[in-house]
């Protein structure tokens, strides 16, 4: 689509304004993607490439198509929430990294998008300013944390949309959505001016409608940043440039530790049925294990709520944060607890606990410390896994998107939707959820996602992989 839409304004037959206001139309309040419209910077930035291209000049692949930004990353002069009443007045000074990247390439911002507070959630039901609709049935939730950036996509009120991804958030909610969402390998894009969840399991990474327009965004933010010490170079490739759609002769692992129980029947036909694609296209398919596969969720929530509860340590009304009157408050003490207790929402309240507590004195060793070695566990168990297969095929969840509501006060069940995401951010893999099909639940069909798992930093092969699923689809 961008591509196509890139040609478009070339050769006049559009204008970005004339896009750019096509999206703004299209946002849809009922499915509640959106925490703030731009709109009037967006219309000037569109102006601003239609000027460039009447000059002829020549824009990137990128420039005057309207895509959106979840409210975790840092846009200058815009407010950003983290979809919590803690940073509601909280106006940026900077731009992230990856917002100065598509600056450079001249993209179109149309707004920030809703999340699950601080990122902290499977079903943007947890966000402050309120709940996110999945475009294929309003009833169901679009997936978390970064469903306001997957809505927004699948209802076409944006062409494109960066999410982040710490367990899941990208992929689990591109499935239920039905769009593509890739989390790039940890490090592949900088994570400076991007709130943080969990800062060794946090990565940026594009939601769009197509395999190539993934990788056409991932081309722009991609790349090493001297502000983030954990990210790696890029060398400046252009991923849609690896496009071929040829896996002839890949060989692609099924872990069968993916398809046992809780895996729903429907999903599991779904996913079988996009195997069979894989082998029509000549790709050799694998079974192969991972068997600490079944500790991974365990060990997510340990180094990810440590790790949360560290980060937002530092949001206590005195150095960020909102702030109350210190002259209500007998002492300091009592000030954090009112700015914290009133500014975090129930979910957060208890992440945080959970992660101070693995951290405290005596816990330590047998919770985080712990958790770091099967993690390590984890990760050699790819290792191995690699040595034998290209690429690692699974369901991207064992369902599809459920009821609004139907969660919110069972969280074992809500973690649960992220059994089959969590790995990759543990052992830090690119991972790809593609559409693959759908299943039929009240009257409606619910999009089912394939995700496509990849050697370290090979995004190229991953994508490529997806790319190829994509198109034996469209034959």
């Amino acid at each position: 689509m961008i591509r196509e839409l890139h040609k478009k304004l070339v050769a006049g037959e559009i204008t970005s304004v004339e896009l750019t206001q096509q999206h703004l139309d299209a946002i849809n309040p009922e499915i509640g993607a959106y925490i703030s419209v731009q709109e009037e910077q967006a219309l000037e930035q569109a102006a601003a490439v239609d000027a460039r291209i009447a000059r002829g000049e020549k824009i990137p692949l990128l420039a005057g198509i309207p895509g959106a930004i979840k409210d975790l990353i840092n846009v200058k002069g815009v407010v950003t929430t983290a979809g919590s009443k803690m940073l509601e007045q909280y106006e940026s000074p900077y731009d992230a990294t990856v917002i100065e990247k598509l600056r450079e390439h001249q993209a179109v911002f149309l707004g920030k998008v809703n999340l699950d507070e601080f990122a902290c959630g499977g079903s943007t039901e947890r966000s402050a300013y309120g709940v996110t609709r999945n475009p294929h049935d309003q009833t169901r939730v679009p997936g978390g944390s970064s469903g306001g950036s997957t809505a927004a996509v699948a209802a076409g009120e944006a062409v494109w949309s960066l999410g982040t991804d710490t367990g899941g958030s990208i992929r689990q909610p591109s499935s239920f959505c039905g769009t593509v969402g890739l989390k790039p390998t940890y490090g592949r894009v900088s994570r400076y001016g991007v709130i943080a969840y969990a800062s060794s399991l946090d990565q940026v990474g594009p939601i769009a409608n197509t395999v190539e327009d993934v990788a056409i965004v991932l081309s722009t933010i991609a790349g090493q940043d001297k502000k983030d010490a954990t990210s790696a170079h890029s060398d400046g490739q252009r991923y849609e440039d690896y496009l071929s759609g040829n896996v002839k002769g890949a060989r692609i692992g099924i872990p069968q530790e993916f398809l046992g129980e809780g895996l729903d029947s429907g999903v599991r036909e779904v996913f079988m049925q996009a195997v069979e694609r894989y082998k029509a296209c000549g790709a050799e398919i694998v079974e192969i294990s991972l068997p600490h596969t079944d500790s991974a969720l365990a060990t997510y929530y340990v180094i990810a709520l440590a790790e949360l509860s560290s980060n937002l340590a530092r949001f206590d009304g005195v150095r960020f944060g909102r702030s109350a009157n210190r002259s209500d408050h007998n002492s300091i003490t009592d000030y954090y607890r009112d700015v914290r207790s009133h500014g975090f929402g129930e979910e957060i309240k208890r992440r945080l606990m959970l992660g101070t507590y693995t951290l405290s004195a005596g816990y330590y060793d047998a919770y985080y410390k712990k958790a770091g070695q099967v993690r390590n566990l984890i990760k050699q168990d790819f290792q191995k896994a690699f040595e034998e297969v290209d690429y690692i095929f699974t369901p991207t969840t064992p369902e599809v998107a459920f009821k609004i509501g139907e969660r919110v006060n069972d969280p074992l069940k809500m973690y649960l939707t992220d059994i089959y995401n969590v790995p990759a951010n543990l052992a830090g893999l690119p991972g790809l959820s593609i559409p693959i099909g759908t299943v039929s639940q009240d009257g409606k069909d619910l999009p089912v996602g394939g995700q496509i798992l990849g050697k370290w930093f090979d995004e190229e092969g991953v994508l490529n992989a997806g790319f190829a699923y994509e198109q034996a689809t469209k034959k």
